[in-house]
């Protein structure tokens, strides 16, 4: 049917959509880093593996010759400097791009995120806007974004596994804000599966679409609903943000792991309940709910 190439492919949705694609027929060659523990996950998979740096652009020499199409996963979300996130989602799409481009690949899929949509709220949301301005500007090959929200499963989703466990750690929870923001929380599964549909659909050249799930909800109504999902119920008590950006600006400066950061109080501050209608009508797409999704993952006993 064709030829793909997948970087990030032993991550949680990398290697979901690697077997996925080799499922539909296609011929995969999946993109991760040297020594990466985890291409465990493709063990079983008829894929061609291969190994590569995306921030160092000599490592991806000759890894995109003969593939029609690029799926770009390879990103980070948490990183220990801003350096770092600019390096990887921003520098290193750009070599991506580059390297696709010059081997001829015809359609190129960036897997965004919805903080993309609001650059403000921080320093990540800013590489992966300027990411997805690279994707666009590359007048070579077609292009297709994808912006997932929150995404979890039982075993991963690094941003939902960070949410769940501020949670448990103390036994009441000290909430930032108010917790109206509104989220819609997408299963993993889901998202590969819209992007999945995305592989030899001309359709969704020079589209946006948002993977999100099917369900919006107020973040501290989720954080009930994680925590209820856990066995466990605890009061909330509720900090005002002024303070919370206070305390996390201290915090980042003094301590090697803080317990708050910036960055966190702008996921949680900020709406993510994005707007799936285009993936619905493109891809087909039916996501399911967060109350479904969660009793799923974590089935109540």
């Amino acid at each position: 049917m064709g030829t793909i190439l997948v970087t990030g492919g032993a991550g949680v949705l990398g290697s979901r959509l690697v077997a996925g694609l080799v499922a539909d027929g296609y011929r995969v060659r999946a993109l991760t880093l040297p020594g990466d523990p985890l291409v465990s996950r493709l063990a079983a998979v008829d894929c061609e593996i291969v190994y590569g740096d995306i921030a160092d652009e000599a490592s991806l020499a000759g890894l995109f010759e003969g593939f029609d199409t690029v799926f770009h996963l390879a990103a980070v979300i948490i990183a220990p400097s801003d350096d770092l996130l600019r390096r990887i989602n921003v520098e290193g799409t750009r070599n991506v791009v580059r390297r696709a481009a010059a081997a001829g690949a015809r359609h190129f899929v960036h897997c965004s995120s919805a903080a993309a949509i609001n650059p403000r709220s921080s320093v990540y949301a800013r590489t992966k806007q300027a990411a997805e301005e690279i994707v666009r500007g590359e007048g070579r090959m077609r292009w297709t974004i994808a912006r997932p929200t929150l995404i979890y499963e039982r075993g991963g989703g690094q941003e939902f596994l960070l949410f769940l466990e501020s949670l448990l750690k103390y036994p009441v929870v000290p909430f930032v804000g108010r917790g109206r923001a509104k989220k819609n929380p997408v299963l993993a599964d889901d998202v590969v599966r819209g992007l999945r549909a995305i592989a030899g659909n001309d359709k969704t050249y020079g589209r946006i679409y948002n993977l999100s799930g099917g369900e919006e909800i107020g973040i501290a109504d989720l954080a009930k609903l994680m925590l209820k999902h856990q066995g466990v119920k605890k009061p909330f008590v509720h900090v005002p943000l002024p303070l919370c950006r206070l305390a996390a600006f201290a915090m980042e400066r003094t301590m090697r792991r803080p317990p708050l950061t910036r960055y966190a109080i702008s996921r949680i501050e900020e709406e993510a309940a994005l707007d799936n209608s285009l993936a619905r009508r493109d891809l087909d797409y039916a996501p399911v709910g967060v109350r479904e999704g969660l009793a799923r993952c974590f089935p109540l006993p």
